[in-house]
């Protein structure tokens, strides 16, 4: 069940506020920081809190299962070998968990993960 709007909310302020406390700590510390120091550092929370933000709206999204899957080499129906695979994907806001079902063919030998095109009808949700 995913978690309230509510919570989510509380819980993403509470790690942005973290950040902040990490960067005027640091701040606190530097002596006389040129402005790329100030940069990098800044740039570095930045892309610690992007990832945060994108994991948890990710979690949030339903994770439907499609009706069938083929495999787009023989075109025969593939079958789910484990139900959930963990796996970790670099976005543009840097590297998200994701979990996705594994689908396997008999015919062909060969496995697919996430299953992306392979999915009849095309895929409507994240890729």
């Amino acid at each position: 069940m995913p978690r309230a709007r509510d919570e989510l909310k509380a819980e993403l302020e509470a790690k942005s506020a973290k950040l902040i406390d990490e960067l005027l700590a640091w701040n606190d510390q530097a002596e006389a920081p040129t402005l790329a120091e100030i940069e990098e550092q800044v740039l570095k929370l930045r892309k610690q809190f992007g990832e945060e933000l994108a994991q948890a709206v990710v979690q949030t999204q339903p994770t439907a299962e499609p009706l069938t899957v083929v495999c787009p080499e023989c075109g025969r129906p593939m079958h789910r070998k484990r139900k959930r695979q963990r796996k970790s994907v670099e976005s543009r806001v840097g590297r998200i968990p994701l979990q996705r079902a594994y689908y396997y063919c008999d015919h062909c030998r060969k496995g697919f993960f996430p299953p992306g095109p392979a999915v009849a009808g095309g895929g409507t949700g994240m890729e």
